[in-house]
């Protein structure tokens, strides 16, 4: 978008990334929202949403004469939603615009009126002296300007006074839009451009598999126990004092259904169960990729599909932009970048490594000092799902660190996932994605208990299913679990060992702050006599087999 010059106020067209234009407002930021840094920029509020966000000033266009060319653009429902209240707010902006006009011709009648009575009350006393008249004359219109101010206070709320004495500038929204603005501080200079606050783009409805993604970005502050909430009912984004983040979600669908990938040179290093299916979409979302993998044979289906070929992890990660990896454990991930042509061997100042391991978080925090130490930049990005949902491009990523880097990797992460997390500092994306891997192992290991249980009281396993699939508990990773358990059908979609390497790392994460964890450690002790019973290549579900034996 071509640079305009914009002021505070005005109704605006704002692009955020690769995604659709939005109609907003400029308004001022809340005071404790820390300004971002390098191009100038506006903080916008975007109508017939949640949130605001900085738009850079070139990602901007005036509402008006480019209100028939978006609305052309975007036909999705959400989208017109939003245009309709920016037309109702133009509406009630124009409507309170002809009351004030009305109410001023109303009073200038009315002093009209009064300054000819006046006028004919001192023609008739100047008969009696011209002195004497100039003295009255005087003392009247003295008279005249009190009356008028008493009528002009008396026709005006305290509000509209304060707006009387104190002429608004240009585009400033009245302080009674309390639903389309927020509090404004006393001036926009110095907005400057850099990494961008929570933003939500409206999606529209989903057609012809149109891939849908989402952002949750947290809010930039500068104090680590400020809450917005009073700001906003709206806006939820707020630190607490123990250090723990609330985000704010940002919702976007990509243009056309289609996703503009990077220009920057991606690799990626490991090729198992989750990091071939993130390859496949990288690649098929037209991303350059070079791959590397211990197992040099896992390769070859990539090259086939447009993938070059790294010989080691230096070299990929020399030669490439922004480097992905995906491996098993803390020890294959520290091997990875330290090890003999390792990582950091190839780490200079700019360049770019994402650790999509789920490790704990000291290993994280390690690998990133090393990285950081050579110059490099370091996002940790852990992902969510299994290998069907790698293979669709539907994972969850939860991401840490470098929030520039963060987005930098918006296109990689739309193509291999549906969902994206942006949690604050190193170390936050592994704490909670053991969490939920913790949550996720001791279900399926309370699933496993109830089918056992059940076919041991004489009870139908499959009929147990179906009461399950009807009630609050019904999911696609329920029905697959207990399907495979039925149909004894393993076969990996997420490797037993890998999740019971994460309840042990969620165990001693709780022990670390000294938090008890009994049922996971109880689901951990059943999945280690699994391992014993040579179920560690299965799928998780083979935790069954450790009820049976």
């Amino acid at each position: 978008m071509a640079t305009v010059n914009l002021r505070l106020g005005d109704l605006v067209w704002g692009k955020l990334g690769r995604y659709p234009p939005w109609p907003g407002k400029i308004v001022n930021p809340p005071k404790d929202l820390k300004k971002p840094r390098g191009k100038k920029c506006f903080f916008v509020k975007f109508f017939g949403t949640e949130d605001h966000a900085w738009i850079k000033v070139e990602q901007l266009k005036p509402y008006h004469p480019h209100k028939e060319e978006m609305i052309k653009i975007n036909k999705g429902k959400r989208f017109q939603q939003a245009v309709d209240a920016v037309e109702e707010f133009l509406k009630k902006a124009k409507s309170k615009d002809q009351s004030s006009h009305n109410s001023a011709e109303e009073k200038n009648r009315r002093n009209s009126s009064e300054e000819r009575s006046k006028q004919n009350s001192g023609d008739e006393k100047r008969k009696g002296g011209l002195s004497e008249g100039k003295v009255r004359k005087n003392i009247g219109e003295g008279k005249k300007r009190v009356s008028s101010a008493s009528a002009e206070r008396g026709s005006k709320s305290p509000l509209k006074r304060s707006q009387e004495q104190s002429p608004r500038k240009r585009g400033r929204p009245p302080k009674d839009e309390k639903d389309l603005t927020i509090p404004e501080s006393s001036t926009v200079k110095g907005m400057v451009a850099g990494t961008m606050a929570g933003f939500k783009w409206q999606p529209s409805p989903v057609k012809d598999g149109d891939p849908h993604f989402h952002h949750f970005l947290l809010s930039q502050t500068e104090k680590p126990a400020v809450c917005y909430q009073a700001i906003t009912k709206k806006l939820k984004v707020c630190e607490e004092e123990t250090g723990s983040t609330s985000i704010q979600a940002a919702d976007s669908t990509a243009v056309n259904g289609s996703i503009t990938p990077t220009d920057k040179k991606i690799g990626f290093l490991g090729l198992g169960l989750m990091g071939s299916g993130i390859v496949s979409n990288l690649l098929k979302m037209g991303h350059t990729v070079t791959v590397w993998n211990r197992t040099a044979e896992k390769c070859d289906l990539f090259i086939q599909e447009g993938a070059r070929l790294g010989r080691t992890p230096a070299e990929v990660v020399s030669t490439c932009d922004i480097t992905f990896a995906c491996v098993s454990d803390p020890k294959a991930a520290k091997d990875l970048v330290l090890g003999p042509s390792g990582v950091l061997q190839g780490i200079r100042p700019g360049k770019c490594y994402v650790d999509m391991s789920t490790v704990d978080a000291d290993t994280v925090t390690e690998l990133a000092q090393v990285i950081v130490s050579r110059g490099g930049r370091f996002l940790e990005a852990p992902v969510s799902g299994n290998q069907q949902l790698s293979n669709d491009g539907m994972l969850v990523i939860l991401a840490a660190g470098d929030r520039g880097l963060y987005e930098d990797c918006s296109s990689c992460f739309q193509a291999m996932g549906k969902t994206s997390f942006f949690l604050g500092e190193v170390g936050n994306a592994a704490k909670m994605m053991l969490i939920v891997n913790m949550v996720q192992g001791s279900f399926m290991a309370t699933i496993a208990e109830g089918l056992t249980l059940a076919q041991v009281t004489g009870q139908s396993q499959q009929t147990l299913l179906d009461i399950l699939n009807q009630g609050q508990l019904a999911s696609i990773f329920l029905d697959q679990k207990c399907q495979n358990i039925l149909q004894g059908n393993f076969k990996p979609d997420f490797y037993l060992k890998y999740i019971q390497k994460d309840l042990r790392l969620a165990i001693a994460l709780g022990d670390s702050v000294n938090h008890p964890t009994p049922m996971a450690a109880a689901a951990n002790e059943v999945y280690k006599r699994a391992k014993a019973l040579d179920q560690s290549d299965n799928d998780m579900s083979a935790v069954y087999r450790a009820y049976i034996h």
